[in-house]
């Protein structure tokens, strides 16, 4: 279908032998024999057909191409269900090239792919042995793949719906068609399932935001498109443009048609639906637990990884026979008694040199027992359990200065074992007399017996090249590896709320349809909803919360990021927090 409203596009370098697993147009079909290692990497455990550069023509005419590596058929009647992997990021073998070029490949041993796997997809050695075929597509313009490219919304569902339902005619599928993979490879799955191909019988949305605008591009209505701008520099290749986010954000910072088609109509999907969703993730959080509460199905499941979802996906071997079980039940229709798999299973975080807590079986998700409890900001930076009477104010100054910035902080120690899983919420009471809007930013850290903020690893200790945090190197430090803890952002004029919307109390929906500008000195309360947290603390140990104006995490992609698309959205001079008396500003914390 065409836009909802004109798009702006950008250019992108054109597809290129040898960069990012490239190897150009070349429609022909070969075979690998078991024990091939082509990359010196995972030998085959069985003979794989592939068919390289399999066209399929979509509805407004564009052919998509995409590669497929299958089982070699025991005879002429054999059919097998296909795994579908898309995205813009290239279909070719470079999966194990961007684990090289990470600090310390992510933990994923060099010999636990093949190399044939695309960046955030199975496995082609993993499924094709267990009798899957693997179909990984490049997405409309990229690669040789017909037309430009275009991030999520109702197109790519289309092209999604459309693809699909031409996999399944081809004559060795079975008509069952399945879509796995992360991030993007999963995001994509809420927008084709939401359509209702008829050969889709099952999607494994790993890690999947649902909402682009206000979970990846403009979060609680702060723009930041860095992680974005570095795939377009190094990822997307293709012989047409892409949209261009920020231009689109230039034209309308404000909820609109484009704004909205980006956002999954996950109430929609009605097949078997296996989620994985983690905390440490700065992008699909949330859209994991809009799925799990949105989708119209029972035959759903829900698993919060302790790891970090590469290594996940490839490197944890039950994870990787889950998902090859999933698929033989719903796919296949195996009955491998796979309904009896817990549909909610937790993981808890211990931060510093402790590993997870996991799995832990609950009966749903949020735990229906959780105490949401309410610590209130108190005098001495402390957090109180009730509500101090006297009014008081704290202030930060909002900007970068001498490169680094303010924040303010109110702790609290644990008198006993006490574990925080759900979602918390912010409620604060703000003011300023520099500027009309604030950008404000939630963090809770976890703290030591001594007060000291803890970092968690997102990798088992065992595949980290140190042994504690005190062998940490500051050049090592980057946001996959390593979580601060759940954060919460949000632009004062976004303030606005329709409860209607929102998936819980503990995580409000803003709008984003109008701006409610400040005046001078005006105290406005701040729902801040932060993403979801499991973490367990020991007596003696605390968090801190922290308040600031600048993105407190790691800068990954700072030498990428690019200038505010509207200026005047940065923040200007000081902002005060109110507590106490008329201003009970607190954290609601989900106990369990």
């Amino acid at each position: 279908m065409p836009p909802p409203v004109q798009l702006g596009t950008m250019p992108i370098s054109k597809p290129t032998i040898g960069e990012n697993g490239y190897q150009g147009f070349n429609p022909h079909s070969e075979v690998l024999h078991k024990g091939w290692n082509g990359h010196n990497a995972r030998p085959l455990p069985c003979d794989i057909i592939v068919d390289h550069d399999v066209g399929i023509k979509v509805r407004d005419g564009c052919t998509l191409y995409c590669d497929v590596y299958r089982p070699v058929p025991s005879g002429p009647d054999e059919k097998v269900s296909a795994i579908v992997a898309w995205s813009p990021f290239g279909k070719k073998l470079n999966g194990i090239h961007v684990m090289k070029t990470l600090p310390w490949g992510i933990g994923i041993p060099p010999d636990t792919t093949s190399g044939l796997e695309r960046f955030e997809g199975p496995d082609p050695a993993e499924y094709v042995s267990r009798g899957f075929a693997v179909v990984n597509v490049d997405a409309r313009g990229v690669g040789d793949s017909e037309g430009s490219v275009v991030i999520m919304g109702t197109q790519e569902g289309e092209d999604g719906y459309d693809v699909i339902e031409g996999i399944a005619k081809l004559p060795w599928c079975s008509g069952n068609v399945g879509l796995a993979g992360n991030s993007h490879l999963g995001i994509v799955q809420w927008f084709i399932a939401a359509l209702r191909p008829p050969s889709l019988k099952a999607i494994a949305p790993w890690e999947a935001a649902g909402d682009l605008y206000r979970e990846q591009f403009a979060r609680g209505g702060v723009w930041d498109s860095a992680l974005f701008d570095t795939i377009t520099a190094h990822v997307i290749k293709g012989n047409g443009g892409l949209e261009h986010f920020a231009e689109m954000y230039r034209r309308s910072p404000l909820q609109n048609n484009y704004w909205k088609d980006k956002r999954a109509d996950i109430k929609n999907v009605n097949i078997p639906t296996y989620i994985v969703a983690s905390y440490s993730t700065f992008v699909h959080t949330m859209g994991s637990i809009r799925g799990w509460l949105d989708v119209d199905t029972t035959d759903k499941w829900l698993r919060w990884d302790p790891y970090q979802e590469w290594f996940d996906l490839w490197t944890v071997k039950e994870s990787r026979d889950e998902l090859a079980d999933f698929f033989d039940k719903f796919l296949n229709g195996k009955d491998n008694g796979f309904e009896k798999v817990p549909r909610v299973r937790l993981a808890l975080l211990r931060f510093g040199d402790n590993d997870p807590i996991y799995p832990i079986v609950e009966e749903d998700y949020p735990i229906p027992w959780t105490q949401y409890t309410e610590f209130f900001l108190s005098t001495d930076q402390k957090l109180s359990l009730e509500a101090p009477k006297e009014r008081n104010t704290v202030s930060y100054f909002s900007e970068v200065r001498n490169n680094g910035f303010e924040k303010v902080s109110f702790t609290h120690t644990f008198s006993e074992k006490t574990r925080l899983a759900g979602m918390p919420k912010a409620v604060l009471y703000l003011s300023t007399n520099d500027s009309d809007d604030m950008n404000i930013y939630v963090l809770i850290r976890k703290l030591d017996r001594n007060g000291k903020p803890l970092l968690n690893l997102n990798i088992p200790w065992s595949h980290a090249p140190i042994k504690s945090f005190d062998e940490l190197d500051r050049k090592d430090h980057h946001n996959l590896l390593f979580y601060f803890g759940p954060l919460g952002i949000l632009r004062a004029s976004r303030r606005h709320i329709d409860p209607s919307m929102s998936i819980h109390p503990q995580y409000p929906f803003h709008t984003h349809d109008r701006e409610e500008k400040l005046s001078k000195g005006e105290v406005v309360e701040l729902e801040i909803g932060l993403w979801a947290m499991g973490i367990e603390y020991e007596a003696g140990e605390g968090i801190s919360v922290e308040i600031q104006g600048q993105y407190p995490l790691f800068k990954d992609y700072a030498a990428l990021e690019q200038p505010k698309p509207i200026p005047g959205e940065e923040n200007v001079g000081n902002h005060i927090v109110h507590f106490g008396g008329q201003y009970p500003s607190r954290i609601i914390l989900p106990v369990v």
